[in-house]
């Protein structure tokens, strides 16, 4: 009888492997029978030449306006028309406000909806005291032949010139779209938190106007090289955002009797304050391997070798494991939770003193669903002290979700696929922010892809010292403006 048993328990077994090595043999990609791209026209040279002049005139945005010198901001203007005359002569241009820039590129169709590409002109400053450490100066748009150096280069006025580009090589070669199609430059992304500033006015003269777009991309995903030994090799993870995270700066006190430092008390503001920042750091947010997510990992997945591929396919009953694991990897645990950052602490203004008030603030990046006012429950459910203070200084909801079904993510991908066989695109949640969501009034269809190949380490330059953009990269992100125009501004 336990023979039987050991037997049964054995072909069980034997069948189970054997059917999950039919299953992950026949995980793989989706054949699709799509044409590669015809060869598409781009003067490389001078898209790159206007590039570097965009990243010479330093249009930095900062949080307090009076500092900003919107006289640059006017320089750029100036460039633009010079370096792109057949979109200045056949666009309709406004500027909102002090610098937000509206173009529109009339449709032969006004029944049409609109598409929306997205750019902001502004970039962060330069860190003081790292001048120095750059390579080439970081307003010079230094090209060495090999990367585009400065402010700017990454984020995101390589994407504005693309765009740029694209339109006026389409206008040379005389093509009109079915459909309107507006180019939506903000002058504040950088320091607006999408909450208020230029993208909000562009917003509201839009809807003021009864302009619903039919989709938008913008910034946010990115064409990252995916290369690992003995797993994935020569690939390139094309990731477009669908959605993207919440923000919120919550500052929690408390108040305690100050005085001398002599004479301190059993627990000081202090004190009791550690202990609420242990509740927040021991109680964080739950974690779940979100559709988007999932889609990303079963995607590449297909694309990797037999053995990953096994995990891959079974990942619906590996989720718990798969979960625990990704929860060590901070990049991969703010994919799938809404994350607790505490930065900033204050005290005593002084050694000898005790406080009267001691404060943690603490950064939120919400997941959509999670709201501003679910993060102030949690805050007062894990916090056992229930004397504190919580104020919210700033805050940006998490945005809708845009769908994977809709005809500008299709293109974005079939497109990407053209590209290339090794490309591999997945939706996916952008944990940073962007102008996108406040269009939302507007537009449902909103994507935040950017068609520039990188590696990871040149996209993390981004806002830090020797920011560049690698030259390779330019041509093929123009060529794909212009064929995502084409396609999305049909009928």
């Amino acid at each position: 009888m336990k023979k039987a048993v050991k037997y049964s328990i054995l072909g069980a077994s034997g069948a189970l492997a054997a059917i999950n090595a039919v299953r992950a043999a026949a995980f793989k990609p989706e054949k699709k029978d799509l044409c590669a791209l015809p060869a598409e026209a781009v003067d490389v040279e001078k898209a790159c030449a206007h590039l570097s002049e965009a990243i010479s005139i330093p249009t930095v945005s900062y949080p307090e306006k009076e500092k900003v010198d919107f006289s640059q901001f006017d320089r750029f203007h100036a460039f633009l028309d010079d370096a792109f005359p057949l979109v200045r002569e056949r666009l309709e241009k406004e500027i909102i406000e002090e610098a937000n820039l509206i173009y529109c590129w009339k449709g032969k169709r006004s029944d049409l909806d609109p598409i929306a590409l997205l750019s902001h002109q502004d970039v962060v400053p330069i860190s003081e005291g790292t001048e120095n450490d750059w390579t080439h100066a970081p307003f010079s748009g230094f090209n060495d032949g090999e990367f585009i150096w400065g402010r700017g280069a990454v984020d995101m006025k390589n994407h504005l010139i693309a765009v740029m580009e694209a339109v006026e090589a389409l206008l040379a070669e005389g093509f009109a779209p079915e459909r309107d199609v507006y180019l939506l430059f903000g002058q504040d992304e950088e320091v607006s938190m999408s909450e208020t500033g230029g993208a909000k006015s562009i917003m509201e003269t839009l809807k003021a106007r009864g302009i619903h777009l039919d989709s938008i991309i913008d910034e946010g995903g990115a064409m990252l090289p995916v290369n690992l030994k003995g797993v994935i090799r020569q690939k390139c993870l094309c990731g477009v955002g669908v959605a993207e995270k919440g923000y919120a700066d919550i500052e929690i006190s408390i108040s305690a009797k100050g005085g001398h430092s002599s004479q301190p008390p059993k627990h000081s503001a202090v004190v009791a304050l550690a202990d609420v920042i242990k509740d927040l750091d021991r109680h964080q947010f739950k974690a779940e391997i979100g559709p988007h997510l999932m889609d990303m990992i079963q995607n590449v997945g297909r694309n990797a070798t037999y053995p990953v591929r096994l995990l891959a396919c079974n990942l619906p009953a590996l989720k718990p494991l798969m979960k625990a694991a990704m929860k060590q990897i901070p990049l991969a645990a703010s994919m799938m939770r809404t994350t607790t950052g505490i930065t900033m602490v204050s005290g005593s203004p002084a050694a000898n003193v005790l406080p009267q008030k001691a404060s943690v603030t603490v950064n939120f990046r919400m997941m959509p669903g999670v709201s501003t006012e679910d993060v102030i429950r949690h805050i007062r459910t894990c916090v056992r002290n229930k004397e504190i203070e919580i104020n919210c200084l700033k805050k940006k909801e998490a945005s809708a979700v845009s769908p994977t079904d809709a005809k500008a993510y299709r293109i974005i991908e079939e497109l990407c696929q053209q590209e290339s066989g090794d490309n591999i695109v997945a939706p996916m949640l952008v944990i940073a922010g962007t102008d996108a969501c406040t269009y939302e009034p507007v537009c449902e269809n909103i994507y935040r892809f950017s068609p520039f190949r990188m590696d990871a380490g040149l996209l993390l330059c981004a806002h830090a010292t020797n920011e560049r953009l690698p030259v390779a990269s330019f041509g093929p992100a123009v060529a794909f403006f212009k064929r995502y125009i084409r396609k999305a501004s049909a009928e």
